[in-house]
């Protein structure tokens, strides 16, 4: 019966394309709005007198963004998970203990809500006083932060239940919830920061506001859409006790992947202060970059969220020849995705550096940072399908292992090393496409073992592989 799903039925390299599409497509737009905040925030008009409000609140916003993504991190890692662990028992044609993975999913979310709820109480100004001592940014980043973290129910839990639905192939629904929430945002970013429409102009408040009504607008159709249409996976209070087997099996992979993508974080929270070193453009040309660097790895990113449960379906019903397909095509498209990204930045990157109406001297950073920077994302592109290939196959720590290198343990070193020399805002960033190039050649290594020790003993495993 569990051969009926489309991963396990559809020509590979369609399905892949087919359940990546749609993930591609809410990512980017996720990306989109990233970039539309910064854009609304960067030109809010002078307040109370303080001439470059906009760049204050840019600032601010830059410094707060490692904890967003440190609370992302924990929402979707534990939703990687999940997923991995649904799709395999699912092709395992075990509905129950699937059903038990979701259950202890959502109740997981809970929990990590509530830690996150403490931090907002307690370190909020501790943390941000680490990176400034400006009293106009430290207020304006304690504001926009502590409305995130208060109300970050929307983004953890949006988190879970994403996965949810990827892990049935349901991409479609998944990427209707993220469009809505996105429209959300966009829309709402104007009205609450500038005060249109009869709304009080609440400046970066505004924008914190938007971004988590659009999270929860994202959270709520994604319930709907998994009560539903989530036909496969039974759903009842049952299965949100918390059972220790299901637990560790959610975070043999989902821990990795939430220390990968908190390490995004810690990258981001180191970079802020090695580039404070070098100068307050270099600051805010690197978070001008990493946002429009967003649109080409969320695309990579899309595409990997769609290998993980295409990889651990097959996997788990041991069909060895569609596991091997996976592993190429994820491989090949994710490359040629980046190697899109790389002409675009080529091509556009001081048009794409303008759009923010910074400084002269900063947009001409930032679109530095482009041209050097960009080359390796082809590097990128094979980490980032890599690691969707692993935590399909149960070999998270390998995820772990690379994004180790390619943010942090590579890439801080170098960029302080740099820093500290006289054309240090020329050098500094060459650090991100060679940890990257360091990243991809221990990628390779582990993609070898991986095939030896889990795809190549399925041929011994008697199960169908046509």
């Amino acid at each position: 019966m569990h051969t009926e799903n489309k991963m396990g039925t559809q020509p590979m390299g369609r399905v892949l394309w087919t359940m990546g599409i749609p993930i591609i497509v809410s990512m980017i737009l996720q990306a989109c709005y990233n970039i539309v905040d910064s854009m609304f925030v960067s030109r809010m008009p002078d307040m109370n007198g303080l001439a470059h409000t906009g760049e204050y609140a840019m600032n601010a916003l830059t410094l707060a963004f490692p904890i967003q993504m440190l609370i992302v991190a924990f929402g979707i890692g534990t939703g990687v998970g999940v997923n991995a662990l649904m799709s395999r028992t699912l092709g395992q044609g075990n509905r129950t203990k699937a059903a038990k993975a979701a259950g202890n999913g959502i109740m997981l979310g809970i929990i990590i809500y509530l830690c996150f709820l403490v931090f907002a109480v307690f370190g909020i100004r501790g943390y941000l006083k680490t990176q400034t001592s400006d009293p106009v940014i430290l207020s304006m980043g304690t504001t926009y932060l502590a409305i995130c973290t208060y109300l970050s129910f929307g983004n953890i839990m949006y988190g879970i239940y994403e996965k949810l639905l990827q892990s049935t192939g349901k991409t479609l629904l998944s990427t209707i919830a993220q469009i809505a929430g996105a429209l959300t945002n966009i829309i709402f970013d104007p009205i609450m920061i500038y005060g249109l429409v009869g709304c009080p102009a609440m400046g970066v408040a505004g924008a914190a506001y938007a971004t988590v009504l659009g999270q929860f607008v994202s959270l709520a159709l994604d319930m709907f859409f998994h009560y539903k249409m989530n036909k496969e996976v039974p759903a009842g209070i049952r299965y949100l006790k918390l059972d220790a087997q299901t637990v560790k099996e959610i975070y043999q992979i989902g821990i990795p992947a939430i220390i990968m993508q908190a390490l995004m974080s810690v990258m981001t929270y180191g970079v802020n202060i090695i580039f404070a070193g070098v100068s307050t453009a270099a600051v805010t040309a690197y978070g001008i970059f990493y946002k429009i660097q967003q649109f080409i790895f969320f695309a990579g990113f899309g595409l990997r969220d769609a290998i993980t449960p295409l990889v651990a379906y097959n996997y788990g019903m041991g069909n060895y020849k569609r596991v091997k397909e996976g592993v190429r095509y994820g491989i090949l498209d994710t490359s040629l995705i980046m190697i899109v990204g790389i002409i675009a930045m080529e091509m556009f990157a001081h048009p794409l550096a303008q759009i923010f109406g910074l400084s002269e001297h900063t947009e001409i950073l930032c679109a530095r940072a482009m041209r050097i920077i960009a080359p390796g994302f082809i590097f990128a592109g094979i980490n980032i399908s890599s690691q969707g290939i692993f935590q399909a196959l149960e070999k998270g720590t390998y995820s772990l292992y690379v994004s180790l290198l390619r943010l942090v343990i590579v890439v801080l070193p170098l960029a302080y090393l740099f820093s500290i020399m006289k054309t240090a805002e020329f050098l500094i960033w060459f650090a991100f496409p060679i940890a990257e190039a360091v990243a991809m050649l221990a990628a390779a290594f582990l993609l070898k073992r991986t095939r030896v020790q889990k795809i190549e003993p399925m041929k011994n495993w008697g199960m169908d592989q046509n």
